[in-house]
């Protein structure tokens, strides 16, 4: 890890007029990018955040606001109008006043200014050109303006479940059974799902998932999408080439854990979070300082968010991972004459809302959006007069994704943490928290729908019968402090208390792999002398459980021939580390993700069909129905299989297994989204970089499976040594800085991929010495710049 020595070059300064600053305020960039912001209040304080996000990230924050409100075909063309019609389907549409109340009685003024200080950025690069991000040279766009209220209306970036699993579950039941639609993801709590009586499978078409994950899909660019006519316009509504948006939700998950003081080196608590996302450039998360009076926090959070979500404050640290509470339903119900449909004893009006779309090079588009009681309609059939629609907790006022993170930057305790979690709405999260007092907690969160007597797992008549009974009381969702075993973690596992009542309301049923908890658990469970050292190896530990239980299950078989004898000399004695640099690794998961697994789903899903919807599978239930299924056809699986990955093997990396390498085919690339449109030369893309691990692993490094690109993973990575604040360690990925020219682009690439952490700097001399460039930010006199 680098020392935080005084830096040997000079300091650059910066003086800049801040519209709507009431006094001096500074924000100090250290030298590995992370912006140390100080103002003499907390108004100066967010104006200079939001100032300091859109210098750093312009072009990001400009085209997150344009998708999440349905702007891109302004500024590309018509092949974004379809994505901008989805996308408005799933703005908060409700009373504004009840919004910001949700939050807390600073929210808006929060918000109000953070917008303003983007506003003034983007005044200043239109007074100053060379400030502004290439992007917008490349495209011929600009950086709009704006209002406060978008930070939390656009709510399509949160991660909630589970309605596109719902209308797979009743696609699968409908080609096979249920038992079948276990290989996709395992129902824990176990319960049968089944249709409602009046639905059958017919009523929930795929076709019902198209806007849902168009809305919710990134923003891509290509020539021919760029270039698409006004008549073309509708063949862009398919999310192909960024993958499920289900699997992206299950991979993209996160660890976190906090280990009490009684079972640390120190006598301090420890606590770490690397919440994983798809890979990008820019990073997702950008790291950020804020300190004024009564207010001194230091983490990372979304740079389109005031605040932090992950770090820590002068008293308590906190992290978090998502939770798996249900938030979605989906309902389908009768229609009649395409303009009402029922629900309880009569009928009630479809709403339908014209709304002008502005589309480059063409007049203005008018397109409907439609919506009953419960939500967005995803599908409509005139033929069957059934129209299906989406209910989510999005539409409740106080659903914006992490902004309630808010609410606990100034709490002083793990009690007063766990009181501040009344507040959170999206993305359902497990919290954990450590406080200088020595206390550790866990506090699961997130609107979570009360169904009485039903389940959320398969659509639903939209007839009354089916209704929410508002969301369970925060305080009755799962939580833990100071635990018995002296740590506490989360890694988007199902974990709910093994004591909980079986009548207790649904929660959720569908959760990730527990190999990355299982791992962590042991890992501190033995550990009872952790330090922050501790964590950053398990944050970046790549032994695999799958690989553990699977080459055990070759113990006693005889290879039937060269392939086979040669593989099993490669697997002997191997310690299931999915390193980089082995070869062991590189045959294992060649041939567990390429051959071993498609053999096990095809045998319980002969129907290629059916296997088109389960991919890639429930790795805890296959690994379970390996383990049972009869000892002679196991061996005969695993032996053809693990031939056919050593064939692979050698054809992708040569005759010599003596130099195959894990990261030969397992790296990771960070793609600029305008790189389909830029010469290959632009040097906008990070990486390819070599990496260890799998989906399976803590360190999680999730691929895809026809050429093992690694999709995604740790976004930043954060251990936080709680009370000596300044031996904390973090890391981003790329870097800090979305612009390409900048010195922070993709400075932090390689050492994240290499499994390094870089000091966090807390104390004003660590900060001060650290210091790269200084930017003073001085009241200016001029005419406002946010609405």
């Amino acid at each position: 890890m680098p020392e935080s020595a005084p830096v040997t070059h000079p300091v650059t300064d910066e003086t800049i007029p801040l519209p709507g600053l009431l006094a001096e305020a500074e924000i100090r960039v250290d030298r590995w990018g992370i912006p140390h912001i100080r103002a003499g209040s907390e108004a100066d304080l967010f104006l200079a955040q939001g100032f300091n996000a859109a210098r750093d990230r312009l072009w990001q924050l400009d085209l997150w606001r344009k998708r999440g409100l349905g702007l891109l075909a302004a500024d590309f063309g018509p092949g974004y109008l379809a994505q901008d019609h989805a996308a408005r389907h799933f703005l908060y549409l409700g009373n504004m006043a009840a919004e910001w109340q949700a939050y807390g009685a600073d929210t808006q003024a929060i918000c109000t200014a953070f917008v303003a200080g983007i506003n003034a950025y983007v005044a200043l690069c239109n007074a100053d050109s060379a400030r502004l991000p290439p992007e917008f040279g490349v495209f011929g766009t600009s950086p709009a303006s704006w209002a406060p209220q978008d930070v939390v209306r656009i709510r399509s970036h949160a991660l909630t479940r589970n309605a596109l699993s719902e209308i797979l579950r009743a696609n699968v039941t409908a080609l096979a059974d249920a038992d079948t639609d276990l290989l996709r993801t395992r129902i824990d709590p176990p319960v049968r799902p089944h249709l409602a009586d009046g639905l059958t499978p017919a009523d929930i078409p795929l076709e019902a998932a198209r806007l849902f994950k168009l809305a919710t899909a990134p923003v891509t660019f290509d020539r021919a999408r760029l270039d698409c006519a006004l008549g073309q316009a509708w063949n862009w509504t398919e999310v192909l080439d960024i993958g499920d948006v289900i699997q992206r939700s299950t991979e993209e998950g996160s660890n976190n854990w906090a280990v009490h003081g009684t079972r640390s080196a120190s006598g301090r608590p420890v606590l770490a979070s690397d919440p994983h996302r798809a890979h990008a450039v820019p990073s997702l998360r950008y790291m950020v300082h804020l300190e004024a009076p009564g207010l001194n926090v230091i983490g990372a959070g979304e740079p389109c968010i005031p605040g932090v979500s992950i770090g820590h404050n002068n008293r308590v640290a906190f992290g978090l991972t998502i939770f798996g509470a249900d938030q979605e339903d989906v309902y389908v119900y009768e229609t009649r004459d395409g303009e009402w449909y029922r629900h309880a004893d009569g009928w009630e009006a479809i709403t339908r809302e014209d709304q002008r779309f502005a589309v480059k090079g063409h007049p203005d588009q008018t397109l409907t959006l439609s919506f009953t009681r419960h939500g967005p309609i995803l599908h409509e059939d005139a033929a069957r007069n059934r129209a299906v629609a989406m209910r989510s907790v999005w539409q409740a006022p106080g659903a914006a994704a992490y902004l309630s993170s808010l609410a606990y930057l100034r709490c002083t305790s793990v009690a007063g943490f766990g009181g501040s979690m009344a507040h959170w709405g999206t993305p359902s999260v497990s919290h954990v928290c450590a406080d200088v007092g020595g206390n550790i907690g866990w506090f699961t969160a997130g609107f979570t729908p009360h169904r009485r007597g039903w389940y959320g797992l398969l659509p639903v008549p939209g007839d009354g019968s089916h209704e929410w009974d508002g969301f369970l009381p925060p305080d009755t969702l799962p939580r833990s402090v100071n635990p018995a075993e002296g740590f506490v973690a989360s890694a988007n596992e199902m974990n709910l208390p093994p004591d909980r009542s079986p009548d207790a309301p649904s929660i959720g049923h569908e959760w990730a792999e527990a190999s990355r908890s299982l791992r962590i658990r042991e890992v501190l469970g033995v550990d009872d002398r952790h330090t922050v050292a501790g964590s950053m190896a398990l944050q970046t530990d790549v032994h695999s459980r799958p690989a553990q239980r699977i080459v055990a299950l070759l113990a006693g078989s005889v290879a039937q021939d060269d392939a086979q004898a040669a593989a099993f000399a490669l697997l002997r004695g191997w310690d299931h580390r999915l390193e980089a640099g082995s070869a062991a690794a590189a045959l294992f998961e060649v041939w567990w993700m390429k051959h071993l697994r498609p053999g096990l789903l095809t045998q319980h899903a002969p129907s290629a069909a059916v296997r088109s919807l389960l991919q890639p599978g429930d790795f805890d239930h296959l690994l379970t129905l390996l383990d049972s299924t009869a000892a002679p056809e196991r061996e005969a699986l695993m032996l053809a299989t693990l031939r056919a990955g050593w064939q692979e093997c050698m054809a992708r990396l040569g005759a010599d297994p003596a130099v195959w390498r894990w990261g030969d085919l397992h790296r990771a690339q960070f793609d600029h989204a305008a790189s389909r449109v830029l010469a290959a030369e632009s040097g906008w893309n990070v990486g390819p970089l070599p990496v260890g691990g799998s989906r399976s692993t803590p360190m999680n490094a999730a691929y895809r499976i026809a050429d093992f690109a690694v999709t995604s993973g740790a976004s930043v990575r954060l251990v936080m040594d709680v009370g000596e604040w300044d031996n904390s360690v973090w890391i981003n990925v790329p870097g800090q800085s979305g612009d390409p020219r900048s010195p922070h682009y993709a400075d932090l690439a390689t050492p994240w991929a290499q499994g390094d952490y870089l000091p966090l700097l807390y104390s004003r001399d660590r900060v001060d010495a650290a210091t790269a460039h200084r930017i003073r930010l001085v009241p200016a006199l001029a005419t406002k710049v946010h609405p």
